[in-house]
């Protein structure tokens, strides 16, 4: 009986030897738009245009994706356990095989979307990695992927995909657009041209780079930044409603959502404190005081975009 936990892979092997690229998607159970990106690569990439290797894995979480909901039945998150135990519980499992994939990759894809309960401004990100040979690769390998928003993001956070990948030495980004629950086409049409960005930059196509859609680019240092499910905590529990858009620059003072109690239609605001753009706005019409109400991208007005070491 195979392993609950075991990963289906997909590769495609080039005509000539290069790089190996592997891209996963669906680590989180509600969030479809990437499957189907990864589903239309291995049905589009052929091995008579492909130098290298190109390992394909359309759903990382089974258990999690049966369900429609962020985790598998051990209630663990697969992007909060890696590198897993081969012998843990299905989650464990499911991060101790992914995690070996990743370990055998040259170049590393992980395509998300927001959760079923939030959704994400289109955005590319990586860890601001120690190793600037890998920093650097990371950063061509996310402008390359062209979506409107470049976040380069703390490299001390663990169990994650690209902690993995951290500790590898292995280049690797995430993408992120939109969510909701919803799968989208836009998202699918743009990550498979992505990732098909990424393969020419690392010379496993022949592709010609499109015009740059890139608004933003930038790193933050901070510990914890890119830890999205900590950001902005909603005041209170109730009837949720965001009166701002993705991509709207705010400022301090602003008022960014409202909660409506349940009980007696008390009104509690949302400001927000800092400067930047909202790149994560909860969806669910129903929050609970704690959750992530918004994700600000601390970004200036006119940001400097890094400069390669």
């Amino acid at each position: 009986m195979t392993d609950p936990g075991g990963l289906r892979t997909i590769t495609i092997e080039g005509n000539s030897s290069g790089p190996h690229l592997l891209i996963t998607a669906g680590v989180h159970g509600d969030e479809f738009t990437s499957i189907a990106a990864v589903r239309t690569l291995a049905q589009t990439v052929t091995s008579s245009e492909l130098t290298g290797r190109l390992t394909l894995v359309p759903i990382a979480n089974r258990a999690a994706v049966l369900r429609g909901e962020r985790t598998a039945e051990d209630g663990l998150d697969l992007a909060r356990v890696c590198p897993g135990i081969p012998e843990g519980s299905i989650t464990e499992r499911t991060a101790a095989a992914l995690s070996a994939l990743i370990r055998s990759a040259d170049a590393y894809i992980d395509l998300h979307t927001g959760s079923s309960t939030m959704s994400v401004m289109p955005l590319v990100g990586y860890t601001l990695h120690r190793d600037d040979t890998v920093l650097n690769r990371q950063r061509q390998m996310a402008l390359n992927f062209n979506l409107p928003a470049v976040w380069g993001t703390s490299p001390d956070l663990e169990g994650r995909t690209l902690s993995v990948a951290r500790d590898a030495g292995i280049p690797a980004i995430y993408a992120e657009f939109l969510g909701a629950g919803v799968l989208s086409d836009q998202g699918v049409e743009a990550y498979v041209d992505g990732c098909r960005n990424v393969m020419g930059l690392l010379g496993m196509v022949d592709r010609e780079q499109p015009e740059c859609r890139i608004g933003y680019v930038f790193e933050d240092e901070r510990p914890g930044s890119g830890h999205m499910q900590v950001q902005n905590p909603s005041p209170a529990t109730g009837f949720f409603r965001a009166v701002v858009e993705l991509g709207d620059r705010v400022r301090p003072g602003d008022r960014i959502g409202r909660v409506v109690n349940i009980d007696d239609d008390t009104v509690t605001d949302i400001v927000c404190e800092v400067e930047g753009i909202v790149i994560v706005i909860w969806t669910f019409p129903v929050i609970h005081e704690g959750d992530s109400a918004f994700v600000i991208l601390e970004i200036p007005e006119n940001p400097t975009p890094p400069e390669e070491d």
